[in-house]
């Protein structure tokens, strides 16, 4: 069953979220990019007053890949209380596989739970994924780089997705990246961990905008029928 990640902005957001039936309360500043961070003193607010009612992460910015960079922001969010922290991978390959290797004693010696967001605009290196599976990341997710109104499925076609979590087997799985209701409902069908949406819950559906609760569960409900179905095609 498909669960629903609702990027937020503050505090406020947070609970706006968790009242509209987000299932992963995701920490996240849209104005700073596709994983924009926030400051840490909200993060760790808002984790106060999710207070474990949820899954919370948060990303950590739209950073260089450099090893001692991406270690320190994993550090500093980890000291938030954050259950989840959201790395991003916009490198080349040698760059890339330089921040697994350096994140990985990290995971083990803290015992982190860490999603690795590789970008779908981007050529996402898929060789990547048992590079991370072997490092201990918790998870491993698709989004888009450039926020331009072009969804996921603009940039990698539905087979590619199935590739994706295939490969990504034995991590959780996340598909992210100004999807739609329409865009949700085909992408259900492949049984990612979970779904990730801003814009499509925001007014006029424009991300750096206020998140709307009743979009929220409206979203929740069709993320409900939608695993139902795909629940009840299995059996058949």
């Amino acid at each position: 069953m498909s669960k629903l990640l609702i990027s937020v902005t503050s505090v406020e957001e947070a609970l706006l979220a968790l009242e509209g039936g987000g299932d992963i309360i995701d920490m996240k500043n849209p104005s700073q990019g596709a994983l924009g961070a926030l400051p840490l003193s909200v993060v760790s607010e808002a984790v106060i007053a999710v207070g474990g009612r949820r899954i919370t992460s948060a990303t950590t910015g739209d950073l260089p890949m450099s090893p001692t960079l991406i270690c320190h922001a994993v550090m500093q969010m980890a000291a938030t209380g954050v259950d989840i922290i959201k790395i991003g991978f916009f490198g080349n390959e040698h760059e890339n596989i330089a921040c697994i290797h350096a994140v990985q004693p990290l995971i083990a010696r803290h015992n982190l739970a860490v999603v690795a967001v590789l970008m779908a605009d981007l050529s996402p290196q898929f060789s990547l994924l048992p590079l991370l599976r072997e490092a201990g990341f918790w998870g491993v997710m698709l989004d888009t780089a450039n926020k331009d109104g072009r969804s996921l499925l603009a940039h990698l076609d539905m087979e590619s997705l199935a590739i994706f979590l295939r490969m990504a087997e034995g991590m959780q799985t996340g598909l992210a990246g100004s999807l739609n209701m329409e865009n949700i409902e085909n992408i259900v069908k492949m049984k990612p961990s979970y779904i990730g949406v801003r814009g499509a819950v925001c007014m006029g559906f424009d991300r750096v905008a206020k998140l709307c609760k009743d979009k929220v569960s409206a979203l929740n409900r069709l993320l409900y029928n939608c695993n139902k179905s795909v629940e009840s095609a299995d059996l058949a």
